[in-house]
């Protein structure tokens, strides 16, 4: 699908697609920081705005929709290539990596496994970096072998 930018001067930018059914979809990132969702035929000066949302607004929709795909592309990529496994791990209560830096776990490092994403609640944090804070109850997406994916369990259970 072919996503197009627009520049909107003095506005922001608008980014658009036509969906399955012919319709224009435009998502205009605005200099307030908020985001507005459109719809329109075939000028796109006819805009008929949908909603609005602000920064933490547009960061939970784009976290609800990108959650599945993220999951479906990383069980897609572990059919393609032979060895390779995703599963998820949960940091339990108590673990010695609650209330610590996923960098300290030194995961990747110790087991060759590598944490794709984080779960938490309704929140979903892909490529988290070193310094994200673990909880417990947070559920790690984990891509390696299942011997490091196995490692990377017993890591964070102690």
């Amino acid at each position: 699908m072919d996503v197009n930018e627009v520049l909107l001067p003095g506005i922001g930018l608008r980014y658009e697609f036509t969906n399955h059914e012919g319709e224009h979809i435009g998502v205009v990132a605005l200099r307030s920081g908020e985001f507005e969702v459109v719809v329109y035929g075939d000028d796109p000066d006819e805009a008929r705005p949908v909603f609005r949302l602000n920064e933490d607004e547009a960061e939970a929709l784009a976290q609800i929709l990108g959650a599945p795909r993220i999951a479906e592309r990383f069980a897609d990529l572990s059919r393609e290539v032979p060895g390779l496994s995703s599963g998820w791990v949960r940091i339990p209560e108590g673990s010695p990596f609650a209330g610590r830096a996923l960098g300290e776990t030194r995961a990747r490092t110790r087991t060759g496994a590598s944490v794709v994403a984080i779960v938490h609640d309704d929140e979903v944090v892909a490529s988290p970096g070193p310094e994200r804070l673990l909880r417990p109850g947070d559920v790690l997406v984990v891509i390696g072998t299942d011997e490091g994916i196995a490692g990377v369990n017993r890591i964070l259970q102690g």
